[in-house]
């Protein structure tokens, strides 16, 4: 992996901003914590772990062609029907008895 970055940062300012950190964890550079100037630990991503397993959803997530920007869906309004017949939703809980 020789595209990592390793940044390096004090406990002091690793506490005081954690979520800065780890998101540049999560975009790929590997950060070494150091006390008084001397490495102590290093963090790096956590790589998941391949089940084999993927959804169309994640592959399209990873093939660049959804994405999420962690807000709820802007949804369009519900289409209005045409008919007069019932509802589908009233024939569901009909037949469920």
């Amino acid at each position: 992996m020789a595209d990592v970055v390793t940044r390096q940062v004090s406990v002091r300012d690793l506490k005081t901003h954690l979520s800065e950190w780890l998101g540049r964890v999560q975009a790929g550079e590997e950060v070494e914590v150091t006390s008084h100037r001397k490495p102590i630990a290093r963090i790096t991503a956590v790589k998941p772990a391949d089940s084999g397993i993927s959804s169309p959803m994640q592959k399209a997530i990873d093939a660049g062609v959804i994405s999420w920007n962690g807000q709820k869906p802007n949804l369009p309004p519900p289409v209005k029907l045409r008919g007069q017949g019932k509802l589908l939703s009233d024939i569901v809980i009909e037949d469920r008895g």
